[in-house]
């Protein structure tokens, strides 16, 4: 779990750090190096409690562990903390994400845009949406019914009318009841889902684009979980085309705390009208006194924010550059062929059946039974006895006409199937799916 080797390259980036301060006068804040001890062991202790996120046999909900350099720049950038608020409090650290957001802005083919880091992909939305009442006061936000529930909050925060699309069966958006919706006159964004966190269903942007240009609706992508995968070199030929049409939409929110190698908590909101900005517009009297430059703050909702995200994000990206065929992408592509290594094996098992054909790294699976009521117990009790084999997955509730679609024969007691689900975000869990599937056979064999 810990390399010893991160230890040292921390150290020896807090000398290097220390030396920007050798003309200051000597301060060394104190403490009591015993009493601290005993509470980091206690802290220490309690921590284990938790399930192993950073391994491959946890392959349960969206936990990717942060890279070894983000750990480091963000503990090392402690010592400083900087607010990216206000440049007097991140001289250093503000610039580093200006950066960040010119290189995220890129992955889009976007090269004059506007955007900030934020607290995660809640803030980010909502200050999407935030924009998008204020560009069209009154009208409504529209989102797939497999969505994150988080839009219909936000719309309710920013007091704006909110409906949901009906889905097909893979889980996207259906063009013709978005269109339905459109014709009505009174919407004013519609949000496409970039890999819902349920299915990982990437909604057909490249359909929904020339509809919301002919009813001159916004359109914000939430790629909060599946933003980095346009990178990749596998995902299929339908996918990869509404990757390509990202960059014709108004806003995106991506998260780097998922895909982007980062620690919680670090979302990113970008507008491709730069000009956007000006909504943000505000003064303060005492916290942009320090340079004519644009401040963070004044282009962003939230106030104080942790410089160390940005620090850790610039240092991530410059080692791992966000670039087809490079070092990340391929990572991407590993999680991209785990998943549809499991389809495909899961497929050949009498044991399960899998529901949807992956389109990024997320894999549903139902715990074959004769009827649903039965399927839903079977996946209930795998989930434990998984557990007990250190085999972490999670549980997802499905409409039961979507099971019966893979299982025709299903007897049709309840409403919906709890299936199995597997988020195999992690490049290693490719060359960890033997171990899976003998772990899965062994439990449904109990």
């Amino acid at each position: 779990m810990i390399n010893p080797a991160e230890i040292e390259l921390l150290r020896d980036a807090l000398k290097t750090l220390a030396k920007g301060f050798e003309h200051l006068p000597d301060f060394t804040p104190s403490f009591d190096e015993a009493e601290l001890a005993e509470v980091l062991q206690e802290a220490a202790t309690r921590m284990q409690d938790n399930y192993p996120y950073y391994h491959p046999q946890y392959a349960g909900q969206m936990l990717k562990p942060p890279h070894a350099i983000a750990r480091i720049a963000y503990a090392m950038s402690l010592w400083v903390n900087p607010n990216n608020h206000a440049l007097d409090g991140s001289r250093a650290s503000s610039p580093l994400e200006q950066e960040c957001i010119v290189e995220l802005g890129r992955m889009y083919g976007w090269e004059d845009h506007l955007g900030h880091l934020t607290g995660g992909g809640t803030m980010a939305n909502l200050e999407a949406l935030w924009i998008a009442g204020r560009l069209h006061p009154g009208k409504r936000i529209i989102a797939s019914a497999q969505a994150h529930y988080t839009h219909q909050r936000i719309s309710d925060v920013l007091s704006l009318d909110f409906s949901s699309v009906p889905v097909d069966p893979g889980g996207h958006m259906q063009i013709e009841a978005v269109e339905a919706l459109f014709a009505e006159g009174d919407v004013g964004t519609i949000v496409a889902t970039i890999g819902n966190t349920g299915y990982g269903a990437v909604d057909p942007l490249a359909n929904l684009l020339p509809l919301a240009r002919k009813y001159g609706v916004r359109v914000h992508a939430d790629a909060a979980y599946g933003g980095y995968f346009g990178l990749c070199d596998n995902p299929a030929d339908e996918v990869q085309r509404h990757y390509e049409s990202l960059q014709e939409v108004d806003s995106i929110v991506v998260d780097p705390h998922k895909h982007g190698l980062q620690p919680y908590g670090c979302g990113c909101v970008l507008f491709r009208d730069p000009t956007v900005g000006q909504i943000y517009k505000h003064d303060s009297p005492y916290t942009y006194f320090s340079s004519a430059e644009l401040h963070l703050g004044e282009i962003s909702l939230e106030c104080s924010r942790a410089g160390a995200s940005a620090v850790a994000l610039w240092a991530t990206q410059k080692y791992l550059p966000l670039v087809k065929g490079g070092q990340f992408a391929g990572w991407l592509d590993e999680s991209l062929l785990a998943a549809q290594e499991f389809w495909q094996r899961l497929k050949a098992s009498d044991s399960y059946t899998p529901l949807l054909q992956p389109e990024l790294d997320i894999v549903v699976y139902a715990a074959n039974a004769a009827s649903a009521s039965e399927c839903s117990a079977r996946a209930q009790s795998i989930f434990k006895l998984a557990a007990k084999q250190q085999l972490h997955l999670a549980l997802i509730k499905v409409p039961v006409e979507l099971a019966r679609r893979m299982m025709p024969d299903l007897e049709v007691d309840a409403d919906t199937v709890t299936c199995l689900r597997s988020v195999l975000m992690k490049p290693e869990h490719r060359k960890w799916l033997d171990r899976i599937m003998r772990s899965l056979e062994a439990c449904a064999a109990t």
